[in-house]
C-alpha cells in the first residue's frame, strides 16, 4: 500500500502514456506544435508513470515531495498540429536514491511515427526545504521493478546524444 492506495503496478516495457491530443493552444505562428507544449506532454507522461512507483503525481492531495528536472534534451523529429493525438512512451534508465534519468518518445498515437524525443534528468525534492531528499524505500524498491523491466530494452536511439556543431574549416 502506497499514499493510501492498494495496488500492485505493472511495469510495461516501455511504460506507455494514455492518449493526448495536440491542442489548438499549443501550436506556434507556423501552425506546428510549439516547444514549449512538447515538454507540456512529456510531462504529463511523467506524471503518469511516476504513479506507479508511488510518488502519486495525479493524486490532488496536497504534496510534500515532487520532481525537478535538472537537466534535459529535446530533439524534434517530425512535425505536430492541432488536432494530432499522440503518446508518450517512457523509459527509466538509471536511478539513485535522489534522481531518475529517463528517455521518453513523443509518437503519433494513430499511425505511430516518433514526432519527438526527450532525455531527462531529474531529482526528488522535499516541497518545504526545496532540496533534494531520497527516495521512500517502497518508491526505490519500485523503481528497481520498473528498472529491471525497461532494462531488457534495446538501447533507444538519441539516447546520450550531445548538442553539437562540428566547426567547419574552410
Amino acid at each position: 500500500m502506497l499514499d493510501g492506495i492498494d495496488f500492485e503496478p505493472v511495469f510495461f516495457a516501455p511504460f506507455v502514456s494514455s492518449v493526448m491530443t495536440v491542442e489548438a493552444s499549443w501550436v506556434d505562428y507556423n501552425g506546428f506544435l510549439s516547444a514549449a507544449s512538447h515538454g507540456l506532454l512529456f510531462d504529463r507522461a511523467v506524471d503518469e508513470a511516476v504513479f506507479l512507483v508511488g510518488l502519486a503525481a495525479l493524486d490532488p492531495r496536497p504534496r510534500t515531495t515532487g520532481f525537478q528536472t535538472t537537466e534535459s534534451h529535446q530533439r524534434f523529429l517530425r512535425e505536430l498540429r492541432a488536432g494530432h493525438e499522440v503518446r508518450v512512451t517512457l523509459r527509466l534508465i538509471n536511478y539513485d536514491e535522489r534522481r531518475v534519468h529517463l528517455f521518453q518518445e513523443l509518437h503519433h498515437a494513430r499511425e505511430g511515427w516518433t514526432a519527438a524525443t526527450r532525455e531527462q534528468m531529474a531529482t526528488h525534492v522535499d516541497a518545504v526545504s526545496r532540496r533534494s531528499t531520497p527516495f521512500p524505500d517502497e518508491v526505490l524498491e519500485r523503481l528497481a521493478l520498473m528498472r529491471a523491466a525497461h532494462g531488457a530494452l534495446p538501447e533507444p536511439d538519441g539516447l546520450g546524444r550531445r548538442v553539437d556543431m562540428p566547426v567547419r574549416l574552410s
